[in-house]
């Protein structure tokens, strides 16, 4: 069977407890919205394949817990992230605060490359809204990131949050990539040389061996 996508990346959503990651999460892979979800505990991940410049992203994108007694499991999980989304509520000011230690934690424990956006989630509640869009876009400039403000509920940015993070990881990691597909290609030309040799070197009669 074909292989459906050429590269796995693997994101992970850190921000407080009631943010909204998990609503993200599902309207991004299953286009789905329910308000009244369990508050998640320790790690969970969903998948999703996109395309970006022909190349098949698979996404594996864990959704960690945001509770304190939580973040001892969900460190562990930092080294193996290529792509990170900082999510707060912009109805709450307090996770918003809280940015800055999920952002010293990943310093501490992220891989070097690892690529970084920041996300006010809840952008439909502005009748609520307590973090400015302001704020939030100087927050991003200061940890040197990309800003988005998304609702889970409307499916507001939700998809160009996702796929930029992936898109900033794949730039990263572009000679990875490129290896990769080099690597297919000397393969296949390989396989195809031997074939033609074994081709010419038969009388016709002999039974080929499959080179897959």
């Amino acid at each position: 069977m074909a292989k459906q996508y050429d590269i796995l990346f693997r994101l992970i959503m850190l921000g407080d407890s009631g943010v909204g990651k998990t609503c993200m999460l599902r309207r991004f892979t299953e286009s789905e919205f329910d308000p009244s979800h369990i508050s998640t505990i320790g790690v969970d991940f969903k998948m999703k394949t996109v395309e970006i410049d022909g190349v098949k992203v698979r996404v594996q994108i864990w959704d960690t817990a945001g509770q304190e007694r939580y973040q001892t499991i969900t460190k562990q999980y930092y080294r193996r992230a290529q792509g990170i989304i900082f999510v707060y509520d912009i109805t709450s000011e307090s996770s918003f605060q809280h940015i800055e230690k999920w952002s010293s934690d990943v310093d501490e424990n992220a891989l070097d490359k690892v690529q970084t956006i920041l996300v006010g989630n809840k952008s439909d509640e502005e009748h609520r809204r307590k973090v400015t869009k302001d704020q939030g876009s100087k927050l991003a400039e200061t940890f040197g990131m990309e800003f988005f403000e998304t609702s889970a509920s409307t499916n507001s940015n939700i998809s160009e949050s996702f796929l930029r993070v992936t898109e900033l990881v794949l730039q990263a990691h572009k000679r990875d990539v490129d290896n990769l597909f080099g690597s297919l290609d000397d393969y296949l030309d390989k396989a195809a040389q031997e074939e033609a040799n074994r081709s010419e070197d038969n009388d016709g009669n002999t039974r080929r061996t499959c080179t897959c």
